[in-house]
């Protein structure tokens, strides 16, 4: 697609770097630049523009506003100098196709064009986090397999980012060799916005991308809350559904990743009765909660028989409804694992396949 720029900038050494930069990247060129909006408003249109890039420092909803009506059906880039999801978000919701940190290059200008038009840079994403009360929970099979399963059924951009910082293999998982992980993506989140952000996440395929969590152990400690919570909320303008693997037993991260989900799912593998009882002590953590029924989900894995009546069984011992059980199938997920491949394509039909699916179909009716 060729794109025609109607530029609309303050500052006048600005508007030449932005302009320069727009005519040197393949399939852009400026049709016209103006510093004041008045002018673009009143004069813009005869250049029949299909993409404007909007400074909007001041009054930037009320901008956009006379800027979508008088151009209802061009998308419109918004630019500011700093990233701020708060006004970013206020600006998607008004009608922005995105919002990109100037200056920026030729590359960053491709990847906003790219990102924003898989995901629209929404605001309506969808942040579920992962957490069990103690470790070899498999949940780390079920967010590969369900971060899959929901990028086939909902055609849309899926995050998964690996929040076990000491001991989290995501990356092994996906066999990637990570060139930065969440430590380095914490560590510049200052400096970062969403375009920037998507380069540290490695892809699976087109719609399914990683965030490894940390080469070492000992590097867990890097990891700032408050920077993990501003780099999540960067997150929002990637992808619509977000997965986030939290460590096993309650800590300052996972505390942090809950608080912050829309949803969190409490894992935990079948194997005797100790694990319901867990699973309860955990409930009881987040009861604390006004609309924890509503927002705290419960799993079990390695369910042996995985049937309605074992489903039923489990929600009576729990005195709390069961969202999903999926099946013990080591070999399955043993056999996907060798051949480098998800349990959901090796045996797409089996019941550990259907279940996820299952429970990916949950998640979307949530939206």
């Amino acid at each position: 697609m060729e794109y025609n720029v109607l530029l609309v900038e303050s500052n006048r050494l600005m508007i030449e770097q932005l302009a320069n930069v727009i005519n040197a990247t393949e399939g852009f060129s400026v049709a016209a630049k103006y510093q004041e909006p008045a002018d673009a408003l009143g004069q813009g249109a005869v250049f029949n523009p299909n993409l404007i890039m909007l400074d909007v420092e001041s009054n930037p909803v009320s901008i956009l506003e006379d800027f979508k009506r008088i151009y209802p059906d061009t998308s419109i880039i918004c630019l500011g100098d700093h990233w701020n999801a708060e006004s970013a978000s206020m600006l998607v919701r008004a009608g922005a196709r995105g919002y990109l940190m100037k200056p920026f290059t030729s590359d960053e200008l491709l990847k906003a064009l790219k990102t924003f038009g898989k995901s629209g840079m929404e605001v309506a994403s969808k942040v579920v986090s992962f957490f069990s009360p103690k470790g070899k929970s498999g949940k780390t099979t079920l967010i590969a397999n369900l971060a899959m399963s929901l990028a086939r059924k909902s055609g849309e951009q899926v995050g998964i980012i690996d929040a076990d910082l000491q001991f989290g293999d995501m990356a092994v998982f996906f066999n990637l060799e990570p060139r930065s992980t969440i430590v380095e993506a914490v560590r510049d989140i200052d400096f970062l916005s969403p375009i920037s952000l998507n380069g540290y996440f490695m892809s699976v395929n087109d719609q399914v991308h990683v965030l490894c969590g940390t080469k070492n152990p000992s590097l867990g400690d890097k990891v700032e809350i408050k920077a993990f919570n501003e780099m999540v909320t960067m997150a929002k303008g990637l992808f619509r559904y977000i997965l986030i693997d939290m460590p096993p037993g309650f800590c300052p991260m996972s505390i942090e990743a809950a608080e912050m989900s829309d949803l969190t799912y409490l894992v935990a593998m079948v194997n005797g009765a100790y694990e319901v009882k867990h699973m309860r002590r955990a409930l009881e953590i987040f009861e604390d909660w006004e609309d924890y029924r509503d927002r705290v989900k419960t799993v079990f894995t390695r369910v042996s028989p995985c049937d309605i009546q074992q489903q039923q069984t489990l929600e009576m011992m729990m005195g709390y409804p069961v969202e999903a059980i999926i099946p013990n199938a080591y070999m399955v997920v043993s056999n996907a694992a060798d051949n480098g491949s998800m349990a959901l394509d090796l045996e797409p039909n089996s019941q550990l396949s259907q279940n996820i699916n299952l429970l990916a179909d949950k998640l979307m009716r949530r939206r």
